[in-house]
């Protein structure tokens, strides 16, 4: 599908980095802009959906890199459900796109349609979220965070925060979408760490499908079935500003009644961190994009490339977010 441009052709182009607009529904295509190559590329590329503010900064990171590496880039929201994102990669496969990269709405149930890219000649890239197939030929790469190590960190500075008391503490989660890799993943490195003391006593958990809406929803029953919480453990900042709405609500202080851990540190979790309504945010960066390009270009050559790529991350206390709210580019 490599598109052949002209020396002269190319010698007269200017490059020029062109803004994308955010994440949105349905199936649009990003044009090529910049690139500098002889030969053009083409991604299609599946995104879980718009359920939160860290998966718009991740659509437009992806949006952007691609204009910027000029890279042509098809796009499809798949709205939080497999069948669709199935749907759009089968669709890539009948367009013969160079490369496909998905972030998966759930773990399992993609072997079949990953086999069809693979006997179409198609690289795929996992990034964001990891399949559990046991044939790892059937991707080149996955691009992401370490889930299990976020929810590790969750629960190191909780067992720090209550190295000095004996007392019982009551633990309520809010997981993430039911069978995503993020959900089980932070689940799994959390509970790992609180196991060794039995004074950390996770209550309820629940899903809120990484939306505000959901996790205020959820929060409000766990509130009114479990008077007694101490700590919020949830799987994102969304979530946990939903059930600090709930908090309030309830008429508690969402920070210190309650005190609240997230993974993400978007600007809005990073905001309330900061107003001492979070006590600790966990980073995952969805600036993937530029990444994800280097890796698309280099796997179309045929070059070799790393099976696990995991990104770079820290954590953020609320003194460490009110030094650097102002430069939050998410």
């Amino acid at each position: 599908m490599f598109k052949r441009i002209s020396a002269l052709v190319l010698a007269g182009l200017t490059a020029m980095a062109v803004a994308s607009c955010g994440s949105g529904g349905g199936t649009t295509s990003a044009g090529t802009s910049g690139g500098g190559g002889d030969d053009s590329i083409t991604m299609g590329f599946s995104q879980v959906g718009a359920e939160s503010g860290w998966r718009t900064a991740n659509t437009k990171s992806v949006q952007d890199s691609a204009k910027n590496a000029g890279i042509t880039l098809k796009f499809s929201d798949a709205q939080q459900k497999q069948e669709n994102q199935i749907k759009a990669i089968r669709s890539y496969i009948q367009q013969k796109v160079d490369i496909i990269a998905f972030s998966p709405v759930v773990e399992s149930g993609w072997d079949t349609v990953l086999k069809e890219a693979q006997n179409a000649k198609i690289p795929v890239i996992l990034t964001d979220r990891a399949v559990d197939s046991k044939d790892t030929s059937l991707y080149k790469t996955f691009l992401g965070s370490d889930f299990i190590e976020e929810g590790k960190k969750a629960g190191q500075w909780l067992v720090e925060e209550y190295k000095d008391t004996k007392d019982p503490v009551n633990i309520v989660e809010l997981q993430g979408t039911t069978g995503s890799a993020p959900a089980n993943d932070r689940k799994a490195g959390f509970a790992e760490i609180i196991q060794a003391d039995p004074k950390f006593k996770i209550v309820a958990s629940q899903t809120g499908d990484f939306t505000r809406a959901k996790g205020k929803e959820v929060m409000e029953a766990f509130l009114k079935s479990t008077p007694d919480i101490d700590v919020l453990y949830a799987h994102n900042d969304d979530m946990g500003l939903g059930a600090i709405e709930a908090i309030e609500g309830a008429g508690k202080v969402p920070g210190k009644d309650i005190k609240i851990i997230t993974v993400d540190a978007v600007k809005d979790g990073m905001q309330a961190l900061a107003d001492g309504k979070i006590n600790f945010i966990v980073e995952c960066s969805p600036l993937l994009g530029p990444q994800l390009m280097d890796l698309a270009k280099k796997v179309v050559k045929g070059e070799q490339v790393p099976a696990r790529v995991v990104t770079e991350e820290t954590t953020f206390t609320q003194e460490q977010a009110k030094q650097v709210l102002s430069t939050r580019q998410y």
